[in-house]
This record gives structure tokens, C-alpha cells and sequence, in this order.
């Protein structure tokens, strides 16, 4: 990934267009902010745990996604066979809390009540006999008190009076005052508590209290990849959504149309 983005520093391979990443300037996205404690020395290689860490951060983030991973997997060969992906990846979500017959997995381990018991969980993981308990432990803190994504379903299911409620999580906010949304943390305006039966929109995201139902986020929506990988929307912020307007790279002026 020799080639870079004049416009945005963007690191791409040699035959990506010019635009894919930020339309040649149009698409302003905000910088990731540097995270707090532990974050931040995890990052910048001052924890003695950082080379690990780094190492395995995929793992470590697949303990906190709330979302799974689904991809149509096609494998050839015989004996050694090779795995590729054919089509569109996609992520898919549950109801916050599983059925009575069920483990919890993804977001339902953000409401087991017992800090200890959410650690055991996350620590048996697939993938994660590897990693180490104290980093665990510590992520999970720092997502329960820093992720606004995950406040707002926690304020969400003290809403729901019962199973047969769902919440909506909006793909399109209304700017406040005078700034444009654009990149913010999701506050508990931006939740719906709806009946069985209501209107929403295609690429709303609705959520089941109880449900062993997976259902598919659209891949436009604003939190699809902050539900996807918490260690870098440690935040739980806004991604990009296809309603983000352009601005003209020179002046800055927003696009209109």
C-alpha cells in the first residue's frame, strides 16, 4: 500500500481509483480520537503488553463486537482445501438478551449482571484462551464506562416493559443546532421503544428484548462497523452514512444536492 491520498492520507494498493476513499476530497471524515487508559498505552507501546495486544487485537476485539460476522464461504480442493469468500461479507445481530436454552454471545454479554461472570464469558471465547485475563477485564471496564453504544442499549432495555417491544436505533439523525451530524456518540434520544407491527425503515436497525432470530445490519447504517469493532469506535461513534453530505475540498462549502 505504497499510494497515498493526497486528500485524506489514505494508504491504498496500486490500482485503487483515485476516489475510492474519500471522493477526491468530498468526504470529510473526523480523526479518530486518541483513546484514555488502558486504550491508549495498549496503542502507543508503553503497556509491557502492547506487542502482545497488537498481536492479537482481532481476537481481543471479537471479545466486545456486538455484532457476528457472515460471509458465503465457499471451499475448494481435497484434502488441504482453501476457504474464499464469495459475495458480500455482512453483520448480524441478536436481541439483548437470549432465550432461556441459549448461551449468551455478542451483545448479550454486555447485560450479564455480574462483572466476573461477563469476564468468564468473554474469556472462554473462541479464540480467546490465547489472551490475557487482566487486558480482558480492563477492555471490558473502559467499553462499559466510554462506548456510548453500549450505555444506549443498556438504557434501552430498562425501557422495554416486555419481550413484545422492540427498540429502533434510527439509520438517519436529525442534525441538532447548527452543526451537521456527522461522527457523534449516539445518545438515548437516538432510541425508539416501538410495538410489534410499527413503521421503520429499511436500514433502521430494530432490536429484540428476547429472540433467537439473527437478523442482518444494513451495511449503510451509521454504528454497522462501531458495532463490528469496538477497539477502534472505542466510543461507540458514528461511521459513515450514505446521508453524509459532501463538501467542495477547496472551499468547503457543503454540497447541496
Amino acid at each position: 500500500m505504497t499510494t497515498i491520498c493526497r486528500y485524506c492520507n489514505a494508504l491504498k494498493f496500486k490500482r485503487e481509483t483515485a476516489g475510492l476513499c474519500c471522493a477526491s476530497g468530498k468526504v470529510k471524515l473526523d480523526p479518530l480520537l486518541t483513546p484514555p487508559q488502558p486504550l491508549k498505552t495498549l496503542f502507543d507501546g508503553s503497556d509491557p503488553d502492547s506487542s502482545h495486544f497488537l498481536q492479537h487485537i482481532l481476537e481481543y476485539n471479537n471479545c466486545f463486537r456486538m455484532t457476528s460476522f457472515g460471509a458465503n464461504i465457499i471451499r475448494e480442493g481435497g484434502f488441504m482445501p482453501t476457504c474464499k469468500i464469495q459475495g458480500q461479507i455482512y453483520h448480524l445481530h441478536g436481541s439483548m438478551v437470549p432465550t432461556p436454552d441459549e448461551p449468551h454471545q455478542f451483545l448479550q454479554i454486555y447485560f450479564i449482571s455480574s462483572m466476573v461472570d461477563q469476564l468468564n464469558v468473554r474469556c472462554n471465547i473462541q479464540g480467546a484462551q490465547q489472551l490475557k485475563r487482566r487486558i480482558i477485564e480492563q477492555l471490558q471496564a473502559f467499553f462499559h464506562a466510554n462506548n456510548a453504544v453500549v450505555n444506549m442499549f443498556k438504557t434501552a432495555l430498562e425501557r422495554m416493559p416486555s419481550d413484545t417491544h422492540k427498540f429502533v436505533i434510527r439509520a438517519d439523525c436529525t442534525p441538532t443546532g447548527e452543526h451537521v451530524r456527522r461522527f457523534n456518540a449516539p445518545t438515548v434520544n437516538d432510541v425508539a421503544a416501538i410495538i410489534v407491527g410499527d413503521p421503520t425503515k429499511s436500514r433502521d436497525i430494530v432490536v429484540q428484548r428476547r429472540s433467537n432470530i439473527m437478523h442482518r445490519v444494513n451495511e449503510t447504517h451509521r454504528l454497522y462497523d462501531a458495532l463490528q469493532y469496538p477497539i477502534i469506535y472505542w466510543q461507540g461513534q458514528d461511521g459513515y452514512d450514505i446521508t453524509l453530505k459532501m463538501v467542495d475540498p477547496i472551499t468547503g462549502t457543503i454540497f447541496t444536492h
